[in-house]
């Protein structure tokens, strides 16, 4: 369980794809203690296992393997040399919920469609897969790469959040552009309301 409060952002240093896994390395800034085989992380959106971890060239690193499903419902499959992941280590009991409950497990892949940047801040307007519409509304939360954010507006099947001048300089959001491909998780209490409401 994550809140979408991104702590670290990391590099992915190489990928191996196969048949139905790939397998990647990511350096990151957390210390290799904190990065036990097993544990749960979340890079840019869904919720990896561990499977090793160490330090290289004055950096920790930490491998993970990539399943078809996942495969399938991210952005993983575009992760190359050089991409950086937004990352969150998992909630632990007693800790500040400081974003929302996020579980790292991705809906659907969504795209970017607009780029508004003032006062140092930045607008984007994203295309949600049709879907998964019902589940945004405005003021709600939703996780864009991981990121927890607040939806400003809702118009057809786009919506648009704000991303503030601190979100910019801690995560890889300020390297984004028009077309960029996001994972999105919509807000697990807006997935149970509608389940219940399909129900009655």
């Amino acid at each position: 369980m994550f809140t979408g409060i991104i702590t670290d952002v990391g590099e992915v240093l190489w990928t191996d794809p196969g048949a139905n896994i790939m397998r990647a390395r990511i350096a990151c800034s957390y210390p290799a203690s904190m990065l036990a085989p097993g544990a749960s992380i979340a890079c840019s959106g869904p919720c990896l296992t561990i499977a090793a971890s160490g330090e290289e060239d004055g950096r920790s690193w930490f491998g993970a393997d990539i399943g078809a499903e996942t495969l399938e419902r991210t952005t993983a499959r575009y992760w190359k040399q050089g991409t950086r992941l937004n990352l969150e280590r998992p909630l632990k009991l007693g800790d500040e919920l400081g974003g929302h409950i996020v579980t790292g497990h991705i809906d659907g892949i969504a795209e970017i469609t607009a780029i508004e940047d003032f006062e140092g801040m930045r607008r984007i307007t994203v295309k949600a897969p049709k879907n998964l519409m019902r589940f945004i509304a405005e003021k709600g939360s939703v996780a864009l790469d991981g990121t927890s954010l607040t939806v400003n507006g809702v118009e057809g099947g786009v919506f648009n959040v704000l991303l503030i001048p601190h979100t910019l300089k801690v995560t890889n959001w300020g390297a984004i552009d028009i077309g960029s491909k996001l994972n999105l998780e919509v807000d697990l209490m807006a997935r149970y309301a509608a389940r219940l409401a399909g129900a009655a």
